[in-house]
């Protein structure tokens, strides 16, 4: 697992991509880091939601789906629509360099768009939050 997570987060930060120049460079494995709180925005967060053994035909393998959730306090949908896009562009259908796998493919599920009040420095603000959630099939290689 840590060498899709790897390879997810080089496909992000090379370059820099896109997606990384949209939030700042601020993308992060599993939670907003607590020593920089309040949150910066924009910002995205990845983790695993599952990840299910796929064993066919004598190849150890595995389905596994990774969630991209992405932040935006911008008062418009502008920068959380370009977030997305880019998202996009850099994640469907992509082949990712898994160390000791064969990516077999990447393909985006689904798509969850909410808006939150949250507290940051005392004040009320609105929160776009867009869950991303892609299937990844890796098998061994």
């Amino acid at each position: 697992m840590n060498n899709l997570l790897t390879a997810i987060t080089t496909k992000i930060t090379t370059g820099p991509s896109a997606l990384s120049s949209d939030v700042g460079g601020r993308v992060f494995l599993d939670e907003y880091p607590s020593d920089e709180m309040p949150p910066t925005f924009p910002y995205i967060i990845f983790f695993v939601v599952s990840a299910v053994p796929e064993n066919v035909f004598n190849k150890a393998g595995e389905s596994i789906i990774i969630q991209f959730s992405l932040f935006s306090a911008s008062e418009g949908a502008a920068e959380i629509t370009d977030m997305y896009a880019d998202l996009k562009a850099l994640f469907d259908d992509a082949q990712l360099t898994v160390t000791s796998s064969t990516m077999i493919i990447m393909r985006r599920e689904n798509l969850v768009t909410t808006m939150k009040d949250v507290t940051v420095n005392n004040a009320a603000q609105i929160v776009r939050h867009w869950e991303v959630d892609y299937s990844i099939e890796l098998q061994a290689s």
